[in-house]
């Protein structure tokens, strides 16, 4: 991607005297990966040639026939019309190359105090920059997906799970909040790698800044900087940026593949808790009578590229010393490839929550299942008869063994069979046995009470969208 100056390459002519071996050329190459650096390159290289121009580094009347080449340049490029010469190596030379074409010497005084290597380092995080952006807007859209499901199922009971078996009944849109809540963390991590790396490079040249007199705190609020990177060295070496970035796409994608798991389980005939259109779902080349939600199965698998771009990143920036070295032409495939995959990943999920289809029918008999309410026997233990907790632990669960014998739900039991493990009991108990009462009484803040659900519902749409 970026090199310091005098690489092997034949546009630095004088100092070496032979041209590359196709072996080199080939893993020096890296035009077919940074290509799509291009807006960040061009919006870079126009900012410096005003400044350089504004400081007297350069003339004005070549300063405005490079910004005219460039803006040509540019349009060719968003045009689709410019050939890549993979023997200029990267983007930053094959859009000097054709500038030169397009202007003439004038071309020459662009690079004025500023290496490939400040260069690139500015690229990338313009890119970077510009892809959180992208990134906040599509998590903002299924937020906003998971909250009209949210509205729609504010009610519909379903059980709630630990270890996977049945805990205590909830609402779906309670169950959906949670991914709302992951989200809404998932963006603000993304916010604050964007204020961290929103420091500009431009202007440290190969390491050591320049003896030009040049202006860095210009560029940089051209670019939209919040600053100039103090440190020359710093400013060319540092990719902890895109590692922070990597880091914050992992866990976005981990939350998303929690939720793809769970659609995968839902749509199960064992669960059948929901359904997808034929639009998220495949057939089987084999059995006609499939629906396998892939979209959902694929999504889960993304995740594991933005895993492990995070962690082929952190390996190739461990050990390398201050300041550029060549590795780390490696830092961009991988964080393209699992932008990508992220951006896909969050669209599928997108795509899926508006398409599903809930079926509160089979919700509801799932939670009527694995004696649900239990703890809401032993509450009322507390509340009602003033038992310590740990013994109405104890009474419940002696409760529970009995329906389970008797193979019936707790409510099915009569008042005789609990007072013999409990005389205190009462009639009263029957109140909270039931899955619409246990619901309604969890009325505590982040709650599952449908009450508390449509309070957090607007809430969430005042702080997320």
């Amino acid at each position: 991607m970026s090199t310091e100056d005098g690489a092997a390459n034949v546009m630095w002519g004088g100092r070496f005297a032979q041209g590359p071996a196709d072996i080199m050329a080939a893993i020096n190459v890296s035009i077919d990966v940074d290509r799509r650096l291009y807006e960040q390159d061009i919006a870079g290289s126009l900012a410096h040639c005003s400044m350089l121009v504004e400081c007297g580094v350069i003339p004005a009347e070549d300063g405005a026939a490079i910004s005219d080449g460039l803006t040509r340049v540019r349009e060719e490029l968003r045009a689709g019309q410019f050939s890549f010469r993979r023997e200029l190596e990267d983007i930053h030379m094959n859009i000097e190359a054709r500038l030169a074409e397009l202007v003439g010497p004038a071309a020459g005084r662009l690079h004025t105090a500023r290496s490939r290597n400040d260069q690139v380092a500015t690229d990338f995080r313009l890119w970077v920059r510009d892809e959180i952006d992208a990134i906040d807007s599509a998590l903002r859209a299924l937020q906003a997906a998971l909250l009209d499901q949210v509205e729609r199922h504010a009610d519909t009971v379903m059980p709630g799970f630990t270890h996977l078996q049945n805990a205590q009944p909830v609402t779906f849109g309670h169950h959906l909040l949670a991914y709302v809540e992951m989200l809404g963390r998932d963006r603000g991590r993304f916010v604050d790698c964007r204020r961290r790396l929103n420091e500009c490079p431009l202007g440290a040249a190969a390491l050591a800044g320049t003896s030009f007199p040049i202006d860095r705190h210009m560029t940089a609020a051209t670019l939209g900087f919040d600053r100039p990177m103090a440190n020359s060295i710093d400013a060319v070496s540092a990719r902890d940026f895109a590692v922070e970035f990597l880091a914050a796409g992992a866990i976005c994608a981990m939350h998303l593949s929690r939720l793809a798991e769970e659609i995968v389980i839902w749509c199960t005939d064992r669960f059948g808790f929901v359904s997808l259109s034929d639009a998220f779902t495949t057939g089987s080349s084999i059995m006609p009578q499939k629906r396998n939600p892939d979209a959902a199965e694929l999504v889960r698998a993304k995740s594991g590229r933005l895993l492990g771009a995070m962690t082929g990143l952190l390996v190739v920036m461990k050990g390398l010393p201050l300041a550029y070295a060549k590795d780390m032409q490696e830092d961009k495939e991988p964080t393209f490839i699992a932008a990508d995959a992220l951006m896909l990943a969050i669209a599928a999920t997108t795509g899926m929550v508006a398409d599903l289809q809930a079926r509160p029918d089979r919700m509801r008999a799932a939670a009527n299942e694995g004696f649900i309410t239990a703890t809401d026997l032993a509450d009322w233990l507390v509340r009602t008869l003033g038992l310590p907790f740990r013994r109405a632990h104890h009474v419940t669960g002696t409760i529970v063994k009995m329906a389970e014998d008797r193979g019936c739900a707790l409510d099915a039991l009569s008042l005789e069979d609990m007072r013999k493990v409990e005389p205190a009991i009462t009639s009263a108990v029957f109140e909270v046995l039931g899955i619409d009462q246990s619901v309604a009484s969890r009325t505590s803040f982040g709650g599952t009470s449908p009450e508390r659900i449509r309070e957090a519902l607007v809430a969430a749409r005042e702080r997320f969208l």
